[in-house]
């Protein structure tokens, strides 16, 4: 009799984020997995530490154990697996050094490290031993790094303060071992809002739209980055998965602006046009 090839099962676009968790639900894994369902992704999580956070701040932190952390890591990857990974702050070298081993040890694809390391205050939130050896170990490792001015300018070593900067001081970040970067210039005053995105070997992506105006952008640095994961997830370019991902954040502001959540800074209209998560041929 003749043999048939089997078609193999549909699976889902699957999306790992490697963050902290925001009890008021803005940004951090919250964040990160409304947009994976938003963009239709199965999104899944290693928890780096909890918070008691709401619109207003944050109001106590606790670490999650790296072993623990490493085992929701092995758990998820070695059941479900993952076509793309989003990793936000990592508070400890110890945390570092496990994702910086899990990464190798599953060759996680697509790696999209979003370096949290500056508050909105402007305080810093880790520690410069935790600096230097996230820069030395994910760096190298991640497809993309999404820093904004405060982060860049921890990293170089002086401020950002004017756009033209931004070319310039995307490729300095290159120089600290980075693959790709997109160095994104909310923070500068002005109409409009430009990012740069730069990758080895290739010219300055410039990206600008005008600013919206809204207090609704707290967990923006949070989705953003794992708008991005999920575009390569489901097999977009670096380029066209910053520009898909940078619309659909801005379509996120632009909806929920008038929106009252709390009493500071609310979050973003994550679901203002959800796609259907569907399955996928591996």
């Amino acid at each position: 009799m003749p043999q048939h090839a089997v078609n193999p099962s549909p699976r889902y676009t699957r999306v790992l984020t490697i963050a902290g968790s925001d009890s008021g639900g803005g940004a951090g894994i919250q964040a990160d997995l409304k947009t994976f369902a938003a963009l239709g992704c199965y999104g899944m999580t290693a928890i780096t530490a909890l918070t008691a956070q709401n619109t207003v701040g944050v109001q106590g932190i606790h670490a999650v154990p790296p072993a623990f952390l490493k085992a929701q890591i092995q758990s998820v990857v070695d059941d479900i697996g993952v076509d793309a990974v989003k990793i936000g702050m990592l508070h400890a070298p110890e945390v570092v050094e496990v994702v910086a081993w899990a990464i190798d040890h599953y060759r996680l694809p697509n790696v999209v490290l979003d370096p949290v390391m500056v508050a909105t205050s402007g305080d810093k939130l880790i520690a410069d031993d935790t600096v230097a050896l996230l820069v030395r170990e994910l760096f190298p490792r991640a497809r993309l790094i999404t820093p904004n001015l405060d982060e860049a300018a921890l990293l170089v070593g002086h401020p950002i303060a004017q756009a033209d900067q931004l070319v310039h001081e995307a490729q300095a970040l290159l120089d600290l071992g980075a693959s790709a970067v997109l160095l994104k210039g909310g923070h500068l005053t002005g109409d409009t809002v430009t990012d740069v995105l730069l990758a080895r070997g290739a010219e300055p992506v410039v990206l600008s739209s005008p600013r919206i105006a809204s207090r609704n952008v707290h967990g923006t640095g949070c989705t953003l980055s794992s708008a991005i994961a999920a575009h390569l997830g489901l097999g977009l370019e670096l380029e066209d998965a910053v520009r898909a991902a940078r619309a659909f954040i801005l379509q996120a502001i632009a909806s929920g602006a008038d929106v009252v959540t709390g009493h500071g800074h609310g979050p973003l209209n994550h679901g203002h046009a959800p796609r259907p998560l569907h399955g996928v041929r591996p």
